[in-house]
């Protein structure tokens, strides 16, 4: 069942980062809705491990979308297939990818330069399967191709439930500003299906000041939250009191190993600790002279050890507190 989306702060698809550990901790920290990694058409086709396992979601994440890629209808039907199997709240397809061997193979963002093509793989995904079916892109290829009003109006004529739009070109990737005035002129272009809001929201701040001023259904917030896992819970109470909280050094810590072991639980304790420390500099972030532990503790290969260095950063912090 596709969620209502109505003032809704949303966690995206990134790319080895949103993978189940993540996911659940962001859920406890207020994200709504939780979209897992892009997943390749092609590698789910070929029964590819990789892209197996990336399906894989607890139900505690809830509501949860799948999001898949390809340049090729048929592929795109037959993933479809699959990933209705296992049985997530909805479907979304990317069309916003920017990366080479992505977008210049007729996928992601790829798309975008072929209209008639988007529309034909979402139909196919539509078409092989009894789910909801959303969709994610960006402005145009560059700035001489602003296309999103008119992918906006073709999707939802087709009967895509919901758009997310990362307010920027393909040409900029993840770069430069993004330009959220589009939501708006989407929404007074008459399109009435649920638009979400993406693309360089990083505080509770932006958060507040996109749904003010473009009214979109939902934000999403990608980067932002890996360098701060509570933004949801914090973007919430700024945006019903006008203030916010940040964490105490005690429950950024607490967080941070129930964050690591998921991780090693779900991938094993070397890859589980090796693939943790991405997260270290988000839950780090603010304490002063803290560059000397966090070295430490990206030297570290083994879980407990790492524990042990995070609870005595907890305490060295906590004195200074005193």
């Amino acid at each position: 069942m596709l969620p209502d989306f109505k003032n809704k702060i949303v966690l995206a698809p990134m790319e080895d980062v949103t993978e189940p550990p993540f996911r659940m901790i962001c859920k406890k920290l207020g994200a709504d809705v939780l979209y897992t990694e892009f997943i390749s058409s092609e590698g789910l086709i070929r029964d590819a491990r990789k892209a197996r396992e990336k399906l894989f979601f607890y139900e505690e994440e809830r509501p949860l979308a799948i999001q898949i890629y390809g340049g090729n209808e048929e592929s795109m039907a037959e993933s479809s297939r699959i990933t209705t199997t296992a049985n997530p709240d909805f479907i979304d397809i990317n069309c916003g990818c920017w990366v080479k061997d992505v977008a210049m193979r007729g996928a992601g963002a790829g798309l975008l330069r072929d209209l008639p093509k988007m529309q034909r793989i979402a139909e196919s995904v539509m078409a092989n399967t009894n789910l909801p079916v959303t969709l994610k892109t960006r402005l145009g290829w560059d700035e001489n191709s602003i296309v999103i009003v008119e992918v906006a109006k073709i999707m939802e004529s087709i009967g895509i439930k919901a758009l997310t739009v990362h307010c920027r070109l393909r040409s900029q990737g993840n770069k430069g500003d993004a330009d959220w005035s589009w939501v708006k002129r989407i929404k007074d272009a008459g399109v009435t299906i649920p638009i979400i809001l993406n693309g360089n929201v990083k505080s509770p701040e932006d958060v507040k000041f996109a749904f003010d001023t473009y009214e979109p259904d939902a934000v999403m917030i990608g980067q932002g939250a890996i360098q701060n896992q509570w933004i949801f819970k914090q973007a919430k109470e700024f945006i019903a009191t006008g203030k916010y909280t940040e964490p105490p050094i005690d429950e950024k810590i607490d967080v941070c190993i129930h964050h690591l072991k998921l991780n090693c639980e779900a991938k094993g304790e070397t890859y589980g600790v090796l693939e943790i420390r991405k997260f270290y500099s988000g839950y780090l972030k603010g304490l002063p002279n803290v560059s000397k532990y966090r070295m430490e503790l990206m030297s570290i290969k083994e879980m407990e050890p790492v524990i042990e260095k995070l609870i005595e950063i907890r305490d060295h912090y906590l004195q200074l507190a005193d």
